[in-house]
């Protein structure tokens, strides 16, 4: 099985109705507001994709607490309070608070506190129930979970055991206290004295083992919260995170939440503790996921680069070698997700990994490209070439199967994904009639990915005065953006054809997805301002941001996952690609509806969320099973807002381009952290002109103009 990740530090989230998620990297809890955990619920603590604790529940005298509130000081952990209710004929007020701290990672730490108001002491049984089911992650989120008759329940003296064998893997637990507690199956319960206007104190350990082999909880019992490896990881990515200041509270409010649920969402390979990636989404896909984890780090390169870095030598590190049709894996191939439950394994192809998908192959050679050209981590970026066109190598062999030169998908597996770009729903890629197309599918943005890619990788010969290979790696992206631009194009409409289906077919919906044909730069300067006009229009725009898919389509639903629906990373790369173009006016706007957007989610951008006009409700409709926090809607944010600087480095010429265009609104703005080279760029822009600083004395000219592309190569 695929090496267990460990957690960073992150959020404590809403999560169902009623209910509150704790997420530390694989390790995440969802419980009541009251801290109980209640079996048969899609509830629990979940270690590495497998639920270890089903059910989990605390009384006083026999009698549960009443909640009060939860406090979440700390994003790894939280606070439940509640008051003890009265026994019959007692007097109606209570006079003890009952506060469980709770702690996540690897396991879980709970402190016990109850508090006597009281002027007499007070004599009290304290019982701790607790389930095991030891349940995959998938199961219980769609409620198929059923309660593991194999797992066995003993108690030893001050403490629980649970264990239990599936797909030929132990799983166990332990669960054990201070305080000399009495232990019986399934429960923990102490005889205790609580002193009038003093507290009693006890604390639990819920220990999960694999194989025999227990995890270390990330706090352990006795150590403070603050000297834990989360709390230190936490007070490092702030220290280090941008700082952006701005007169409008909404802007600041969403920039701030965003670096928080960055930071969050980082996971971390425990033999490679250097190496942060970023988990999908909370609380369900906190795990590698190859096109969320590369796309995320784009986004937030100019920013940070340390989740690029660590992305992409994990990704490297698990490149596809064979050919195994069960989990899609292919040499040079980048995987799509890594998952460590039983049943994700089997559905999976017995992997842990699976390899599903058309994007994110050429979005690894993009993504090495962006870190040479924000001029980070120069020596690492020549150590991955190799795996760079080893994934150029499986775009040009199995990605285009026909050798026609483009990328298309068509799954080897009933159990693999239908549709393999980023809306791989099975309706996500459907004709103007509402027809679902058919594979193998050529995506257009796929195309656009692997445009950059052949581009990113001239450069690098370029800079290796290789000319034989910038010759032909640029030569093979002429040829397909050549291509492209004759079989996408829609002459009769004014768009691109979101793909080709298996009959070389131009799929004629209009969709979000040309958009990323902008930012890529594969489209032909000439069809630019058609497509920014669509994309912009009330067809697409649904005034709180870009639409998957237009009104007019059958297909269209605004209430769908893929068709109709807004999601905030799509629109901020749609916004990247605008200005890249120079509709500046037109990128203005989108960032502004998506900024707007975020202040009625709790300035926390969800997933997506339902494409419904904004003349219609005064806020945008939520979409129920939207993620959140969710890493590339996290990153967004940061990503309009460096499209919105116009900020674009050339390091081969040691040239920067620098013309921001800020909304009046959002003035004075203050960016402080942008990074480029070893050096950290503040921007301050005002009314009457911009200022940057930290170009001093690293020999970088600064061009007070954006970098237009030249219209014959458009680079």
């Amino acid at each position: 099985m695929t090496t267990p990740w460990s957690a960073d530090v992150t959020v404590a989230i809403p999560g169902l109705p009623g209910t509150v998620t704790l997420v530390e990297g694989s390790t995440f809890c969802i419980s009541q507001s009251s801290g109980d955990i209640l079996p048969g619920q899609p509830q629990g603590l979940f270690v590495q994709d497998t639920r270890v604790l089903s059910g989990w529940s605390l009384t006083v005298d026999g009698r549960p607490a009443e909640p009060l509130t939860v406090q979440q000081a700390d994003p790894y952990a939280a606070a439940f309070l509640g008051r003890l209710p009265p026994p019959p004929g007692a007097p109606a007020d209570a006079a003890m608070l009952i506060v469980r701290r709770r702690y996540i990672g690897d396991g879980m730490r709970e402190d016990i506190a109850i508090h006597n108001t009281a002027r007499l002491p007070a004599a009290v049984t304290v019982t701790l129930t607790a389930e095991a089911d030891f349940a995959d992650l998938f199961e219980v989120k769609a409620g198929l979970a059923q309660p593991a008759a194999a797992a066995r329940a003993a108690a030893t003296e001050s403490a629980l055991t649970f264990d239990a064998r599936q797909e030929q893997r132990g799983h166990g637990l332990l669960i054990s206290g201070d305080g000399d507690p009495a232990a019986a199956p399934g429960a923990l319960s102490w005889r205790a004295v609580v002193p009038a206007g003093g507290e009693w104190l006890a604390t639990v350990e819920a220990v999960p083992a694999r194989d025999g082999i227990p995890m270390r909880l990330h706090h352990p019992r006795g150590q403070p919260a603050e000297h834990a490896v989360p709390a230190r990881r936490l007070r490092d990515w702030r220290r280090a995170a941008p700082r952006v200041t701005t007169p409008d509270p909404d802007l600041a409010a969403v920039l701030h939440r965003s670096i928080e649920d960055i930071g969050a969402l980082r996971i971390f390979d425990p033999a490679h503790s250097d190496r942060p990636v970023v988990a999908a989404g909370a609380p369900w896909f906190m795990a590698l996921f190859g096109r969320d984890s590369l796309l995320t780090s784009w986004m937030l390169l100019p920013w940070d680069d340390s989740l690029a870095a660590g992305t992409l030598q994990t990704l490297a590190d698990r490149q596809g070698r064979a050919v195994d049709p069960a989990s899609e894996e292919e040499p040079g191939r980048i995987l799509h997700e890594v998952r460590f439950g039983p049943a994700a394994a089997l559905a999976l192809g017995g992997r842990s990994a699976y390899y599903g998908t058309a994007d994110a192959t050429p979005l690894f050679v993009m993504l090495l490209g962006e870190l040479r050209r924000w001029g980070r981590h120069g020596q690492l970026a020549r150590h991955l070439l190799p795996h760079a066109d080893r994934a150029l190598e499986w775009m040009q062999r199995y990605g285009d199967a026909d050798g026609d030169g483009f990328i298309e998908y068509s799954r080897k597996t009933p159990a693999g994904l239908a549709n393999q770009g980023w809306k791989d729903s099975p309706d996500g890629i459907n004709f103007a009639d509402g027809t679902t197309a058919e594979p193998p599918i050529a995506l257009a943005e796929v195309q656009g990915y692997a445009y950059a890619a052949y581009r990113a990788r001239a450069a690098f010969a370029r800079q290796a005065d290789d000319d034989h290979g910038a010759r032909h790696w640029t030569a093979a992206a002429a040829r397909l953006k050549h291509a492209f631009n004759q079989a996408f194009w829609l002459p009769d409409k004014g768009w691109y054809a979101v793909a080709l289906d298996g009959g070389k077919r131009p799929v004629d919906a209009l969709t979000s997805n040309i958009g990323h044909c902008l930012w890529t730069g594969i489209a032909d300067p000439d069809k630019a301002s058609a497509v920014a006009d669509h994309l912009l229009s009330a067809d697409m725009f649904s005034g709180w941001g870009i639409r998957t898919l237009a009104a007019s389509m059958a297909a269209y639903n605004p209430m769908s996952y893929h068709n109709g629906s807004v999601w905030p990373h799509d629109n901020a790369l749609c916004a990247a690609g605008l200005m890249r173009y120079g509709f500046t006016a037109h990128a203005q706007r989108v960032a502004e509806a998506v900024f707007g957007a975020a202040a009625h989610f709790g300035y926390r951008l969800p997933e997506l969320f339902c494409g419904f006009p904004r003349d219609w409700y005064p806020a945008p409709i939520p979409y129920p099973a939207s993620c959140s926090p969710q890493a590339w809607a996290a990153a967004a944010p940061l990503q309009l807002l460096t499209s919105l600087l116009r900020v674009t480095p050339q390091p081969g010429t040691r040239r920067l381009w620098c013309a921001p265009a800020i909304p009046g609104r959002y003035l004075p703005l203050h960016a402080a952290g942008l990074r480029l080279g070893s050096s950290r760029l503040t921007i301050e822009v005002r009314d009457d002109g911009w200022h940057l600083t930290g170009l001093e004395d690293t020999g970088t000219e600064l061009i007070r103009q954006p970098r237009h592309p030249d219209p014959r190569t458009h680079t």
